[in-house]
């Protein structure tokens, strides 16, 4: 059995998005109820929030940014860039504990006290850009880690996939010119999904080139394509790269009972996925593997799904 670390933490309830938003505090209860209903908390290292140095912050985000939102949320305003972006007074706070959380996470793997880790967070991070928040996310969450490791760790080359069914357009730009992080996105196709980017052609830019790879699903697809996709597009591409650590962007808007989104994994779906993603974790990074909550809207099915999700980070 794998030494898992499970960072959870209430304070992570108290970013308030109102009444009609996706993005609720209920999507942590219903994760932590999932996983404490498997019987699955005792195998766990629960891990509490630890809010991150402004430091690593300014490592992928404009320091300009940063202040403009540390401005805008304590002046009590209720959104931020757009209107997807809900917030309120503690939104900031929140947004540095769930960096800092997993960057602690990230510490505790690279001293060998985990073996790797689920992160739920909130707010989510993938859609957020060096100065610009999107998609309900304010810090980009998995970039901030990448950078992290890198800087404090000596790690040479990180592998983030990202299996939300939305493009983590924010984490493509921060490093589409970065040969030293490969960015993998399987997602809804761009032409039927928030935000509207993540095409076949994205590979990356200058010395990035070759060093992003997008795998756009059609809608109505579900397990089928993605794991044919997967074995096409991510295996022999990570197998290449060799990544040092893999951090996941763990979203499960695409199983089919989720309304965000048209595509139609199953729970089983998502098993495959994320054992294939241990095996490359076992094979190229001494299964250092740090998986980052996302995406997931459908109550009902969370906590099954972080049960499971759990389930395989302790046993692969």
């Amino acid at each position: 059995m794998k030494r898992t670390g499970y960072l959870h933490d209430n304070r992570y309830l108290l970013h308030d998005t109102g009444p009609y938003h996706p993005e609720t505090a209920d999507r942590l209860t219903a994760v932590y109820n999932g996983i404490k209903d498997a019987g699955l908390l005792d195998r766990l290292t629960l891990v509490p929030a630890a809010r991150a140095e402004l430091k690593w912050i300014e490592t992928v985000h404009d320091p300009g940014y940063i202040r403009r939102f540390e401005e805008v949320c304590l002046s009590g305003n209720r959104t931020f860039d757009y209107p997807d972006n809900q917030m309120c007074v503690d939104t900031y706070e929140t947004a540095f504990l769930a960096v800092g959380g997993i960057l602690d996470v990230a510490r505790r793997i690279m001293a060998g006290e985990l073996d790797n880790a689920f992160c739920a967070v909130r707010p989510p991070g993938h859609h957020a850009e060096r100065d610009q928040a999107m998609g309900f996310c304010y810090f980009n969450n998995v970039a901030i880690a990448a950078r992290y490791l890198q800087k404090e760790h000596g790690i040479g080359r990180v592998g983030i996939i990202d299996f939300d069914v939305h493009h983590g357009n924010g984490t493509q730009h921060i490093f589409e010119d970065d040969p030293t992080v490969f960015y993998y996105s399987i997602h809804q196709h761009p032409s039927f999904a928030f935000p509207g980017t993540g095409r076949e052609f994205e590979e990356g830019a200058e010395n990035g080139q070759g060093f992003t790879k997008n795998s756009p699903v059609l809608p109505g697809q579900g397990d089928d394509v993605y794991e044919k996709t997967i074995r096409e597009d991510l295996l022999p591409a990570f197998d290449q790269f060799k990544p040092e650590v893999i951090i996941v962007s763990t979203g499960f808007d695409g199983h089919r009972d989720d309304d965000m989104s048209d595509v139609s994994l199953s729970t089983e779906g998502y098993t495959w996925i994320m054992e294939t993603i241990m095996k490359l974790g076992n094979q190229h990074a001494a299964g250092r593997v740090i998986s980052v909550l996302e995406g997931g809207y459908c109550l009902e099915r969370l906590g099954e799904l972080a049960a499971n999700h759990v389930r395989i980070l302790l046993d692969s």
